[in-house]
């Protein structure tokens, strides 16, 4: 995915969770990083469900504001049961 720095819109993850599982349910927070490494606790946002995908608000005038860059976004839910899933969910690049 491709934005300017100046658009604020959601950035919507697609989510495939385990089988059975309503992940309607399960809270969700989404990390936007410019780094290779796993997120840390701090670059962790909440997110909500929308359609299917996780989403989240970012740009100017919200908790993400994002420089000109490239950037790998992660997801991380917390399904019922023993399981937090946390994954890299893709790449967002910023112009």
């Amino acid at each position: 995915m491709l934005i300017p720095a100046s658009s604020t819109e959601y950035l919507h993850v697609p989510v495939a969770g385990p089988s059975g599982v309503d992940l309607a349910a399960a809270p969700v927070r989404i990390a936007v990083v410019a780094h290779r490494s796993d997120p840390i606790e701090s670059e962790w946002q909440p997110a909500e469900w929308a359609d299917g995908k996780a989403r989240t608000l970012i740009g100017p005038g919200t908790a993400i504001v994002l420089a000109r860059g490239d950037y790998h976004v992660w997801i991380s839910v917390d399904v019922p049961g023993p399981e937090n899933i946390t994954r890299r969910a893709g790449h967002l690049g910023v112009t």
